[in-house]
Order: C-alpha cells, then sequence, then structure tokens
C-alpha cells in the first residue's frame, strides 16, 4: 500500500494530476479541494488511498490527512464508492461534510450530485459516530484553541447546555476570532446559545 508520493507535477486539472517521481508518471484521481490546496505548485507530496480492482488499481491523492480519513469512513459506507466519495470532497469541503453528518442534515448531502436521500441518511447513520473522533484529531485548529475550545465546552456543558449546541457556538466563535481568551469564548456563547 502506497501512503503517499512526492514528485514534480507533470499535469494537472481538477479531476487527477499526473505526479512524476523516480522516473515514473504515477496518474492520481483528486478532488477540487486538493486541487485547490495545491495551487500553482511545481512539486507536491499528495496522499494516496489505493484501490485495486480486477480491471484497474486507481490511486485517489489527498491534500491532507484530514481529507484522505474523510474519503476512508465515505467509502466504508455500503452504497459509497470511491468515485461518489470524491464527488462529495469536491463538491463540499471536509469541514462542511463533518458537520452535515455530525448535524444531521440531509439536505445538504443530497444536493451532492448522485446522493440520494437513502444514501445520505446511511451515511449520517454509519459515520456520525466516527466523525468525532476524526474531526477531534485532525481539527484544523492550533493546539492552543484546541485548549480554549475544550475549556469552553467544558464550561458551557457544566451550565447546562447540551454539547451539540455548544460546540457549533464555540466552533463558530473560534472560526470567527481564533485568539479569543477561554473568558471571552464562553461570554460570546452565551449570548448566542
Amino acid at each position: 500500500m502506497y501512503e503517499f508520493i512526492k514528485g514534480g507535477i507533470v499535469e494537472i486539472n481538477p479531476a487527477y494530476i499526473v505526479i512524476e517521481a523516480g522516473g515514473i508518471g504515477y496518474s492520481i484521481k483528486i478532488s477540487l479541494n486538493t486541487y485547490t490546496n495545491l495551487g500553482k505548485q511545481e512539486k507536491a507530496k499528495i496522499l494516496v488511498h489505493q484501490i485495486v480492482r480486477e480491471d484497474a488499481h486507481l490511486l485517489f491523492g489527498f491534500y491532507d490527512e484530514l481529507e484522505r480519513e474523510l474519503f476512508r469512513s465515505l467509502i466504508s459506507v455500503n452504497g459509497v464508492g470511491a468515485n461518489t466519495a470524491i464527488m462529495m470532497l469536491s463538491s463540499l469541503s471536509p469541514d462542511e461534510i463533518v458537520t452535515a453528518i455530525s448535524t444531521d442534515n440531509v439536505n445538504v448531502l443530497k444536493s451532492i450530485k448522485g446522493i440520494g436521500a437513502k444514501t445520505s441518511q446511511r451515511i449520517i447513520i454509519d459515520l456520525k459516530d466516527k466523525l468525532g473522533k476524526i474531526r477531534e484529531t485532525g481539527q484544523i485548529l492550533s493546539t492552543a484553541n484546541n485548549t480554549i475550545r475544550n475549556e469552553s465546552l467544558s464550561a458551557l456543558v457544566m451550565l447546562g447546555f447540551t454539547k451539540k449546541d455548544a460546540e457549533k457556538a464555540v466552533d463558530k466563535i473560534l472560526q470567527e476570532f481564533p485568539e479569543m481568551a477561554v473568558e471571552n469564548v464562553i461570554k460570546q456563547a452565551l449570548k448566542r446559545l
């Protein structure tokens, strides 16, 4: 199993990238999210997930570990294949998908081409608990912000708010004001809850 491929970008478009490494050109399917993050780089390190089928060996590439873990979680759901998972990651950012799943938002998932109501519900049922772990480990907050987030959540839950509501409020506040102190995050959250 390949972990990553690092080399010069020979060709890139929103659907795939060709990376030359060790004199070999690897064609790797990517999401629009990965394409956007790569920008105009001449060299790249792409995390990969390999799928071996009877008729093909396919490589799917990702800009970061969060996106790859989300892809792996999505393809573990019955009825969601690799191409559907890439379509999902091209339609929404990884954070938007995780938020839609953790808040039971079937309509957001249904808005993606190829995803119907039943598949949306299956994704939510199968991944809601798993994605909480991915979100905690892969969250794009600094460790200082994670401490602030955790302390703020603890305080709000002790004050009687549900963890789900408190998480929404705290995450939104920290996105708007990443350097805010714990006391101020709690005060802002109390105004919003």
